[in-house]
């Protein structure tokens, strides 16, 4: 009997996400630029991905590189390579450690880091022109970054 009520637990925890969990931006393992589980411990949306991508509130990577699938979206930047073929350029785990943060797998690029809360030399607050706060948290939260992962190994040649 404790034997079912053992498996019957760790089923109801696992479907709440309670053994998967988030990934802190400060528990981040990278293994030569790349992070292979999921920072959220969801799987991601292309979808929600695309809207991230193509946003310029959100992850703006369209003021730096441009992508066919994204021809609604005006004013692409040249700065970045291109988002098409992204998924066949890189695996999963290594789309997500560019997005999390590029300066760990591209030495010296001007990607922004995403998934970072410390390491900076004089974070800001938001557009406030304050320092930061206790508040200070990255770019995108786990499931955001999980989301553009999706919706970037969507992106073949």
């Amino acid at each position: 009997m404790k034997i079912i009520f053992t498996t019957a637990a760790i089923a109801a925890l696992s479907c709440t996400g309670a053994l998967a969990g988030e990934v802190a931006p400060t528990e981040v393992k990278f293994e030569d630029g790349a992070i292979a589980a999921s920072l959220s411990g969801k799987p991601g949306d292309p979808a929600a991905g695309r809207e991230i991508v193509s946003s310029k509130s959100l992850g703006n990577c369209v003021a730096c590189h441009a992508a066919t699938d994204l021809a609604d979206v005006p004013f692409h930047g040249e700065i970045g390579p291109p988002l098409d073929g992204a998924g066949d350029r890189w695996s999963e785990a290594e789309l997500r450690g560019i997005v999390a943060n590029a300066k760990m797998m591209f030495d010296g690029t001007m990607m922004p880091s995403f998934y970072k809360t410390e390491g900076f030399i004089r974070p800001g607050k938001a557009y406030t022109g304050k320092a930061a706060d206790d508040t200070f948290a990255p770019l995108l939260s786990a499931q955001q970054i999980e989301d553009v992962v999706a919706y970037l190994v969507t992106l073949k040649e």
